[in-house]
């Protein structure tokens, strides 16, 4: 039951027409992996998974699932999240109290990144915001609404936004009475929840940023997108990034991490000199 019996280009296109993504010759193991793990764990062969695939979503979204890479942390940029947070603190200075501060975090995993952002927007006493995480991953976006973390994501946040992490109840360290191979493995385990009071201002859903279709109707003052886009081909990078123009509002932000997408040059759009964060400025309609 190996992909190897198959022709592996043929599921690396199937994950870009499905997706976008392309995956690199690096991560063939990896798709490889993933590929024979859901055949095996829905009792068929890898031929039989590939032609059920096409009338079967919950197939197609275990393989997804497993496929696409999860890997997010805790105030992973801080640049991008201190630009953002004090964009947010301007614009009510400047006497937008009576509207929203929306934030969209696109490709946001398991929900670091949002609920890094949240953190950092409370610490500062900003209430009038919303955030919303969106990723084509189903299992991705279930992890995220749970906002439950191991230690070592913990270590990641600021001093200052330490007051936002909360433990778990007692019941959630038990596997810490069964034996374990070392204390590294322990330190693994979900440990801490983002504290209750952040939970009214970040909502996730799943989101595929290759449909036209926006995941809200709502314009965003922010939009971060940072680290995802180099998994697409250039022409769907333009693409993307004009999607994103179209959702972000006049005078807002577009944030990508830095050195993406530097072949941009929308005429709407304006990139900001900032020494740390690669943030774009929408200029006109």
């Amino acid at each position: 039951m190996k992909v190897d019996s198959l022709d592996v280009q043929r599921w690396q296109n199937y994950i870009e027409q499905e997706t976008g993504f392309v995956l690199p010759d690096i991560q063939l193991q990896w798709l490889a992996n993933a590929i024979d793990c859901t055949a095996m764990s829905n009792g068929l062969s890898v031929q039989q998974l590939w032609y059920q695939l096409s009338r079967n979503n919950e197939l197609r979204q275990q393989l997804l699932d497993k496929v696409l890479i999860h890997e997010s942390r805790f105030f992973r940029h801080r640049p991008s999240i201190d630009f953002v947070t004090e964009y947010a603190l301007q614009h009510h200075k400047a006497g937008n109290i009576d509207s929203l501060f929306r934030i969209w975090s696109v490709g946001c995993a398991s929900g670091q990144e949002a609920w890094s952002l949240a953190m950092s927007l409370a610490a500062q006493r900003c209430q009038d915001y919303v955030i919303l995480g969106t990723d084509i991953s189903e299992e991705a976006i279930k992890s995220a609404r749970l906002g439950q973390y191991d230690n070592r994501q913990q270590t990641l946040i600021p001093q200052s936004c330490q007051s936002f992490v909360q433990p778990l109840p007692s019941k959630g360290r038990l596997n810490r009475l069964k034996p374990s191979t070392s204390e590294a493995a322990n330190s693994m385990q979900e440990n801490w929840q983002v504290a209750p009071v952040l939970q009214p201002h970040v909502s996730f859903s799943v989101h595929n940023i290759i449909e036209q279709k926006p995941p809200t109707t709502h314009l965003q003052n922010v939009i971060i997108c940072q680290n995802m886009l180099l998994y697409f081909r250039k022409f769907d990078q333009r693409d993307i990034l004009a999607r994103l123009s179209d959702q972000c509002a006049l005078e807002g932000y577009i944030v990508l991490a830095p050195g993406e997408a530097l072949f941009w040059r929308p005429s709407n759009m304006r990139r900001i000199a900032h020494p740390q964060v690669n943030v774009w400025q929408k200029i006109s309609a």
